[in-house]
């Protein structure tokens, strides 16, 4: 039985590059790690942590992931690999499929925990970033199935169905023949198709969820695994190939439920959960970090920080204040006060002198002009002005010498000095 519309399979699954051979199954791991590794990137950009960090997790977590999902797979159908027609050798065939994706996420997660712990950065938080991009790997990843024509479901009779050629349906249980109940049926459901749209929604839901309600703290990968655990376990009931079954479900059912009922306790454990989360931190014995800061800290000597450098302004007070210490006292009083101590010029100083002349013409005015009320004051007056002309003839020199002390010896009245400049006497700093 055949439909009229249906996904044909492909011819071939390898090719040969030379002696390498090129196998699509390898192809859609690769492509899937890589598309996971990128928007991851982006996500941990987002939360603030430094470019690299997912790249250097995958050295870690990629390895971890594809020995868990082989160990997975071989633990789960033993019988293909150690009964009686079993070869042990089987199981480092990994090209040729077999990987759990519960034991990739286990290990991997193991991997990513050891590469976080060098790093100083939370597994949380990259649990969170990472979660979308798991979901996509996993969308192009089982396309690989498609390749190997294997994991698809019970037999469908519409367009959509896939062809599978005979070669890999389904087998006698114990022997190489194919099983006559599936011998005469070419199409069956494509659940490997089915899982690749689910894992896409999955993906929208987690960044849209994240983006809506800021979930933090691992809550964004607990929702990514209750979302694909719940389809997982409708997918899981419509396929036909060998599984071991407990109380009538498959293996993977019972592992899907499980695992959902973690997931939805806690988000719901959590759901308040708030706060900054750790996104980088100091450099390891183990290894650096990338945490924004550590660039200057390596940078630093080893005597100990450095003072930060000085800006424009801060140079230009400290240039003013060394020119300031080191000018002489003279110049600071001059700039204090430059009145204070400025040397008299020659214009200047004769109106110095000039001051006890004027006294004395003031005071002969005033003596013609009241009079001299008696005979004996006038006497008076005359001896002090002969007194005092003799004076200023007997000390020409000393008064050269020291103009101020000829002043001083001149008497209170002035008339000794008036003379003086009459006879154009050198007067003080005058030389």
């Amino acid at each position: 039985m055949q439909p009229l519309a249906y996904i044909p399979s492909p011819s071939q699954g390898i090719w040969h590059l030379g002696p390498v051979p090129i196998r699509a199954y390898a192809i859609m791991i690769i492509l899937g790690i890589v598309v996971a590794v990128w928007l991851g990137e982006r996500r941990w950009a987002a939360k603030g942590g430094a470019p690299g960090v997912i790249i250097d997790v995958a050295v870690w977590a990629v390895p971890f992931g594809l020995v868990g999902g082989r160990i997975y797979h071989v633990i789960t159908d033993y019988q293909r690999y150690f009964g009686e027609d079993g070869d042990p050798v089987r199981t480092l065939e990994i090209w040729k499929g077999g990987l759990g994706i519960w034991g990739a996420i286990a290990f991997g997660a193991v991997g990513a925990l050891i590469a976080c712990r060098r790093r100083g950065i939370s597994i949380l938080a990259l649990a969170d970033a990472v979660a979308p991009g798991i979901a996509l790997a996993q969308a192009i990843g089982r396309w690989g199935n498609y390749w190997n024509q294997e994991l698809y479901g019970r037999p469908l009779d519409a367009f959509w169905a896939i062809e599978i050629d005979e070669d890999h349906r389904p087998m006698l249980e114990g022997g190489p023949g194919l099983d006559p109940k599936y011998a005469d049926i070419a199409t069956y459901h494509p659940t490997f198709l089915y899982e690749s749209l689910w894992c896409i929604g999955v993906a929208v839901l987690v960044i849209w969820a994240d983006r809506r309600f800021k979930l933090t703290h691992g809550r964004a990968f607990a929702l990514y695994v209750a979302a694909y655990t719940l389809g997982r376990a409708w997918i899981e009931a419509l396929r036909i190939d060998e599984a071991h079954h407990i109380l009538g479900l498959r293996l993977n059912d019972w592992t899907s439920i499980l695992l959902f009922l973690g997931a939805v306790a806690y988000l719901y454990q959590m759901r308040h959960r708030t706060g900054p989360e750790n996104v980088g931190g100091p450099p390891t014995a183990e290894g650096p970090s990338d945490e924004p800061g550590s660039a200057e800290a390596k940078d630093e000597p080893k005597d100990g920080p450095q003072p930060e450098p000085e800006t424009e302004t801060e140079k230009a007070e400290t240039e003013a204040e060394d020119s300031e210490a080191g000018k002489p006292e003279t110049e600071k009083a001059e700039e204090a006060d430059p009145t204070e101590d400025a040397e008299p010029t020659e214009d200047a100083e004769p109106t110095e002198d000039a001051e006890p002349t004027e006294k004395a013409e003031e005071a002969e005015k005033a003596e013609k002009a009241g009079g001299v009320e008696n005979s004996e004051d006038a006497e008076k007056s005359e001896d002090v002005e002969e007194a005092a002309s003799e004076d200023a003839e007997a000390k020409p020199a000393s008064l050269e010498k020291d103009p101020e002390a000829g002043a001083e010896d001149a008497g209170g009245d002035g008339a000794g000095e008036s003379e003086r400049v009459e006879e154009g006497e050198p007067v003080k700093d005058g030389k």
